[in-house]
């Protein structure tokens, strides 16, 4: 019996999926580094920014199991419900909590200026504008289609 780790090394749709989930995380910090011409080693572990790497992750998936499994297979349509499921998260549920994060930063930098309560940020960038999603998926789609293609 193999190894766990040698049977997960093997499985085609996890590293197509997780191709496309690096691929993507990648290209975020590369684009950070270009516009802000310095390093954050946040680009690569945190949430929001272009392309969106959760929607990459879960094209390549699903895309990985159309070729796998075939596009009539229950697996495919469980697997396509629930990327629908995080890219409309991702874009529409974080998005919108981001928003409102940065506006109880401002509430809260009037607050602090006031002198008071003490000043707690919360995070602003959770989601992803529909372009980062639309660029993700893409990315996760080609990705999937080029590791079956040459791999």
């Amino acid at each position: 019996m193999e190894n766990i780790f040698v049977q997960a090394a093997k499985n085609d749709v996890l590293a197509s999926a997780f191709f496309g989930w690096f691929i993507a995380q990648t290209l975020k910090v590369i684009l950070g580094v270009l516009n802000e011409k310095r390093f954050n080693f946040k680009w690569f572990v945190g949430t929001g920014g272009m392309p969106s790497s959760h929607a990459a992750l879960v094209a390549a998936l699903t895309t990985a199991i159309a070729f796998r499994s075939g596009i009539g297979s229950p697996l495919f349509a469980a697997t396509l419900v629930f990327a629908v499921i995080v890219v409309f998260d991702a874009q529409g549920v974080r998005r919108a909590s981001g928003q409102q994060a940065e506006t109880l930063n401002k509430i809260l930098d009037d607050i602090y200026w006031k002198k008071k309560i003490p000043e707690d940020r919360l995070k602003e960038f959770l989601g992803h504008t529909p372009v980062e999603v639309i660029v993700g998926t893409t990315l996760g789609i080609v990705i999937a289609y080029l590791y079956y293609a040459y791999f």
